[in-house]
């Protein structure tokens, strides 16, 4: 019998009158807010677990500001000019920038995991942020008293002891949100950020055991938020070689909003390793449209005609709301995109188990 595992990326769009409510107090911390946020991750949970996935999220649901900057948001010694992300709409979203030292993190995403397993039934996957993404928060210009090398010293072992703490507290897997990787192409064609980007996440990759990176994943894609992109432009074939030189078990990559899947495939089959379970993109986030299961299952034959059915696996391309302003996709229509990719996965299993 062929299985295919498949497991989502994170956020799911958050209910709206949490969002109202979280603009209306002009403070996510607020411990007014925690019923609200309560509820939210309660219902999440319940309706992931109504799709069939076999791994769930909790929808991020309390990851205030958004997915990048969750651990450092409202931290005392930064200021809100910080890195810039331009999209595709025409909008943008900025970091924090630090202003000095030390850098530590203000929350850390296994307090997130407590709170799902209260209510979860299913194995649970966690999202963190890269550290390559956090570096962007030093300036270009130094910090008087804290140089770059204290402060990668501090978020490299701020982010360890995050995925430790995941792990340790029952993650099915820890997911690594790398969307900075194709963008950082985009910045530097020459390649150099992104090798940089690269090596600072094996620094922290290099310091679990075979069996821990075994659940340890990362996930690329050109970026989700309000129907956009940051970098979809940039070719897959400028990164993947790249980013199958980190030290992780698992791939979850974008692939069901790419133009030309079988160029990508095509990469990913001759960069990846025996070691690497790949999982594709099999549902698009950003596009409006809902998949059909039959639609999934064409993505997913199509897949294993280039990744080792051993070594595939299926997600979506990203999440649904990456950053928790963002209302152009609605609770329902996630949901129905993830009911789709659990069952066309289920779908093309049993084709392939007839082949």
């Amino acid at each position: 019998m062929v299985t295919i595992p498949t497991e989502p990326i994170g956020s799911i769009p958050r209910p709206s009158e949490l969002i109202d409510a979280v603009a209306a107090a002009g403070n996510s911390d607020d411990p007014a807010l925690d019923p609200l946020y309560d509820a939210a991750i309660r219902d999440t949970i319940a309706r992931f677990e109504e799709t069939g996935s076999p791994v769930i999220t909790d929808g991020e649901q309390r990851k205030y500001h958004n997915f990048w900057t969750y651990s450092v948001h409202g931290l005392g010694n930064t200021a809100p000019d910080g890195f810039r992300i331009p999209f595709s709409a025409g909008h943008t979203r900025r970091m924090p920038r630090l202003t000095s030292g030390p850098f530590r993190y203000r929350r850390r995403a296994d307090a997130y995991l407590d709170v799902a397993k209260r209510y979860a039934h299913l194995p649970i996957k966690q999202a963190v942020i890269s550290p390559s993404a956090l570096s962007l928060m030093y300036p270009a210009e130094g910090i008087d008293g804290y140089s770059r090398d204290e402060f990668i010293d501090d978020l490299l072992n701020e982010h360890v002891s995050e995925i430790r703490s995941c792990l340790a507290k029952g993650a099915h897997k820890v997911q690594i949100d790398f969307t900075e990787g194709r963008l950082a192409v985009k910045i530097d064609p020459s390649g150099g950020l992104l090798n940089s980007f690269i090596d600072l996440n094996n620094l922290a990759l290099s310091r679990f055991s075979a069996e821990e990176r075994a659940r340890i994943g990362i996930h690329t894609c050109p970026g989700g938020d309000r129907d956009s992109t940051h970098s979809a432009e940039v070719d897959y074939a400028e990164l993947l070689p790249s980013l199958f030189q980190l030290k992780a078990g698992n791939f979850c990559i974008a692939l069901a909003g790419e133009k030309d899947r079988t160029h990508v495939l095509k990469i990913i089959r001759k960069y990846m390793k025996p070691d690497q379970r790949i999982f594709v993109g099999v549902v698009a986030p950003i596009d409006p449209h809902i998949e059909t299961p039959e639609e999934v299952r064409d993505r997913v034959l199509e897949a294993a005609r280039y990744i080792p059915i051993e070594q595939l696996g299926t997600t979506d391309d990203c999440g649904f709301a990456p950053f928790s302003d963002d209302t152009s996709t609605s609770r329902d229509t996630a949901f129905a995109k993830i009911r789709a990719r659990v069952a066309g996965t289920a779908l093309a299993a049993k084709e392939l188990g007839r082949a």
